[in-house]
């Protein structure tokens, strides 16, 4: 099948780190046999502005052709302005697009659609359906009804969006049961969530910590840019520093634009990965520090309740309740080991997108 996928977020040359997790899915159809090609709309900007988000960083100078894992990518510009206080010149500039893309396509026309989150990207995406008479789907992650959903100027364009796509694809259980509250029909909304895509050189079985207990230095992995506020880089310190109190030497790694092979090098070599996230779609990084043996300790956001051993899940954001549950994790002797539920694996995923593609196309 001929698929475009649009997305906002995608690896760039120089931030390989970007969009992960689209890229993965990309990847994942492409191996199934579809012809991808992918169009990762980026807003226009100036290097100095890239500072605002680690996200930006490579955009400003992103070429606008280039290749990714094998799929061809294209990456137009579009106007938009900070916090979106003007959607519509954002929806606008967005829907010019289309010209250019379909001189890039060069003759290629998709049999469908798939968009990865609604903002701005789900804009060209309706847009090049209307246009191809083609279906189109979207896949909703966390920031379009976390926080797109009630912003205050691009909140009705967002609800819309909602509604727009002939099938639409949370990633999680809870994302799912917000999309159906917004008025969605739901026998148009699948369950799908990202896959784990953890190379298997890197898969490695839990083992319990051999570290003296309360004396020993341990490695704290925060999986995230502190940078980014969403992700709580202040809470992970402050369990860092109730965890010196109790005794332990702790080191806190963070990650930034690193490389997937690094990130997953950064996971073997620690003994606890952290998550203190206000919000989250997944986490992916809690699956992919598991498979790599790194015990996770978490807030109780996205999915984590649903594959996490109940100790190391928190419900009260406080250092305290932080650092018993790393103690109770370093504790543990995994004698089960850990096993990464059967949905989450990448067979099982593009199985489910195989039936929602056939019947987008039926």
């Amino acid at each position: 099948m001929r698929i475009l996928l649009v997305s906002l977020l995608y690896p760039l040359p120089t931030n390989a780190a970007r969009g992960t997790f689209v890229a993965d899915h990309a990847l994942a159809l492409k191996q199934e046999g579809h012809d991808v090609r992918v169009v990762n709309c980026l807003p226009r900007m100036l290097r100095y502005q890239e500072a605002r988000r680690s996200t930006h960083t490579g955009v400003a100078k992103a070429p606008r052709v280039f290749e990714h894992g094998g799929i061809p990518v294209f990456a137009p510009r579009f106007t938009a302005l900070p916090d979106h206080p003007w959607p519509s010149l954002t929806k606008w500039s967005i829907r010019r697009l289309s010209r250019r893309v379909e001189k890039w396509l060069d003759g290629w026309r998709p049999e469908t659609i798939v968009c990865h989150t609604l903002w701005p990207a789900g804009v060209l995406a309706h847009h090049l359906s209307r246009r191809w008479k083609v279906p189109w789907g979207a896949v909703v992650h966390g920031w379009d009804l976390d926080v797109g959903l009630n912003h205050s100027s691009v909140g009705p364009t967002v609800h819309a969006l909602i509604q727009a796509p002939d099938h639409l694809i949370a990633v999680s259980k809870r994302l799912q049961s917000k999309v159906i509250e917004t008025g969605r029909e739901p026998d148009t909304v699948s369950m799908i969530p990202c896959h784990v895509a953890v190379e298997e050189e890197w898969l490695t079985p839990m083992k319990p910590s051999k570290k003296r207990w309360r004396k020993s230095s341990i490695d704290i992995l925060f999986p995230s840019d502190p940078r980014r506020p969403e992700k709580n880089h202040l809470l992970a310190l402050k369990c860092g520093e109730e965890m010196e109190r109790r005794g332990w030497v702790v080191g806190m790694t963070t990650l930034k634009q690193q490389p997937r092979p690094i990130v997953w090098d950064r996971m073997l070599v620690a003994d606890l990965t952290l998550i203190t996230s206000k919000r989250e779609s997944g986490p992916l990084v809690a699956k992919e520090a598991m498979v790599c043996g790194t015990p996770v300790v978490s807030l109780d956001v996205g999915d984590v309740a649903e594959f996490l051993p109940s100790y190391c899940v928190v419900d009260e954001a406080t250092p305290e309740r932080l650092a018993d549950a790393c103690e109770a994790a370093l504790k543990s002797r995994w004698e089960g080991g850990f096993e990464l539920p059967e949905r989450f694996q990448q067979t099982s995923v593009i199985a489910q997108w195989n039936e929602v593609l056939q019947d987008l196309v039926a």
